[in-house]
């Protein structure tokens, strides 16, 4: 018995747990929970402690994160290889191939969509063809049970060209065309960076700053003729953006969008990164973005804070029924 404490906290949810004996669950909020814990308790209870963990949850939007959350103390404390995979707004909980426990929402599930496939596991279609960006969205929805594909997977696909005027409007367009033509759930995101002074440019347009087809260098060479004549630093404020957008047929489109904040230095430092990276200083920290290592630049750039936010609604809006 280690008697670590565990936690997990967001904006929505925020749980304290530890291995202990004789443990249960504890609600500090005024709605009742709606997990089946009889249940849970029976297949988590070892016969010398009982159920061996201590809750207390604090906030609680979400079974899923509260179900994996339980989950992640008893891999880590008892041995175990529970995972929690999200089915057509129902909780499964699978150990070495076995179902040990489904948690269906209120208002119950379609059956023929619960059974129409023979994989227990969901397909999340990422709408890039971009390998590395896949790798990074493989490795978060594989936390939440999901399989993901992108684009090579089906090169029969047409282009979707990115008419919108905003962020949003090109996810959108992304994410739910393809949804209508596969029938499956997909995620678009539509990146750029925003300068102040230049009234939100180049915006949506970032990718083709000096024109179609523009190379990075021709793009930063851009930008920096267009702040020619801003002389403070402090008057060249700018933000990465990034909107994501899953779409899945008969459900509203899932939206969130984040932005890193910081400013655009006088000449290129770094030789990382790609696109507006070397000449985008990070904050107030004086370091451009292409002077960060991977790790870092993943841990707090504007994709990493919209994937933070996604992971946050994501559950809950995969559990509301279809339209």
């Amino acid at each position: 018995m280690t008697n670590k404490i565990y936690e997990y906290k967001d904006d929505q949810d925020w749980y304290v747990g530890v291995w202990d004996v004789y443990g249960g669950i504890y609600s500090l909020i005024k709605d009742p929970l709606d997990l089946e814990f009889m249940d849970l308790a029976r297949i988590f209870r070892d016969e010398e402690n009982g159920f061996p963990i201590t809750i207390t949850v604090m906030r609680w939007s979400s079974n899923f994160r509260l179900l994996s959350f339980i989950v992640e103390i008893l891999n880590a404390e008892a041995g175990r290889n529970l995972e929690v995979i999200q089915r057509q707004g129902a909780l499964l909980l699978v150990e070495n191939g076995q179902l040990l426990h489904v948690e269906l929402p209120k208002e119950g599930v379609d059956v023929e969509a619960f059974f129409e496939t023979s994989k227990v596991r969901e397909t999340l279609l990422i709408a890039t063809r971009n390998e590395g960006k896949t790798k990074e969205f493989r490795a978060i929805f594989d936390k939440l049970g999901y399989d993901v594909e992108n684009l090579n997977d089906y090169p029969d696909l047409p282009e979707v060209a990115e008419t919108g005027m905003t962020f949003e409007e090109n996810a959108r367009l992304k994410a739910e065309t393809i949804s209508k033509l596969t029938g499956k759930m997909v995620l678009a995101d539509d990146s750029g960076l925003k300068v102040d002074v230049l009234g939100g440019l180049p915006g949506v347009w970032s990718a083709r700053f000096a024109g179609v087809g523009a190379t990075d260098q021709e793009n930063n060479a851009k930008l920096l003729h267009e702040l020619a004549m801003v002389f403070e630093l402090k008057d060249r404020s700018a933000q990465f953006h990034t909107t994501l957008v899953v779409a899945s047929p008969g459900k509203e489109s899932l939206v969130v969008e984040a932005d890193w904040p910081g400013y655009i230095n006088f000449e290129p430092k770094g030789e990382n990164g790609f696109g507006y990276d070397p000449l985008f200083l990070v904050g107030e920290t004086g370091k451009s973005s292409a002077e960060l290592t991977l790790e870092e630049k993943n841990s707090q750039s504007h994709r990493a804070l919209a994937v933070k936010k996604l992971l946050e609604v994501f559950p809950s809006w995969q559990s509301k029924p279809s339209l």
